[in-house]
């Protein structure tokens, strides 16, 4: 996919709820940012529905939405975890972990029914949920003699940097947030000031 320097996930969490046939599927959308947080949800929802038949998801992870993966939990191959992800395609979301938890009621309902259901509760939950966009940020490690504080801080102000970290005393030290569209110009002109080293940049994901 084409490179940009924002992306699209989700505020908080929201939750969906479809119905079929007796069968109840429970939706949770959650903002996640890493594989931790999403072994500890799932968990968490396996504990708290622990007589449901099933607990299938999906996610994503990264700008780049290149880090994802299906789970169909015991349900026939495709019909959980590749619909429940496709919503999340549709909307073009990323950092995100949506959960469908089922509960049987009796009556199967076939592969295609199947694939519908948690295809609409997916969507109901992410229905639900309030999206926002983020910027992609980088962070710079700045070192710079005193005498060039001025400088330095003048570079902030044009650009409206903030700083994530500061030490200052004869020999200063700094972090700055940087929008990752314009990191090489901020580098670049940290470069022209004189007595000053960007000395490292770290992905802020």
């Amino acid at each position: 996919m084409e490179y940009t320097d924002t992306y699209k996930t989700i505020g908080v969490p929201s939750e969906g709820l479809y119905k079929e046939k007796g069968s109840k599927f429970i939706a949770y959308a959650f903002p996640v940012s890493n594989e931790i947080q999403i072994k500890e949800i799932t968990a968490r929802l396996k504990k708290e529905h622990h007589s449901a038949r099933h607990h299938c998801f999906a996610w994503r992870l990264g700008p780049d939405q290149q880090l994802f993966r299906m789970n169909d939990d015991g349900e026939p191959s495709g019909t959980a975890g590749r619909p429940i992800f496709g919503q999340i395609q549709q909307r073009e979301l990323t950092d995100i972990l949506v959960v469908v938890v089922r509960y049987f009621g009796g009556i199967l309902l076939g592969t295609s029914g199947l694939t519908n259901a948690y295809k609409q509760a997916a969507s109901d939950a992410l229905t639900n949920a309030a999206t926002v966009e983020k910027i992609v940020e980088t962070v710079i490690e700045v070192n710079f003699d005193y005498m060039a504080m001025n400088e330095f801080m003048t570079l902030l102000k044009e650009f409206q940097l903030e700083m994530q970290e500061s030490h200052f005393d004869l020999s200063c030290q700094a972090k700055i947030l940087v929008r990752k569209q314009l990191a090489a110009i901020i580098m670049e002109k940290l470069g022209n000031i004189d007595k000053l080293r960007a000395s490292a940049i770290v992905d802020n994901l």
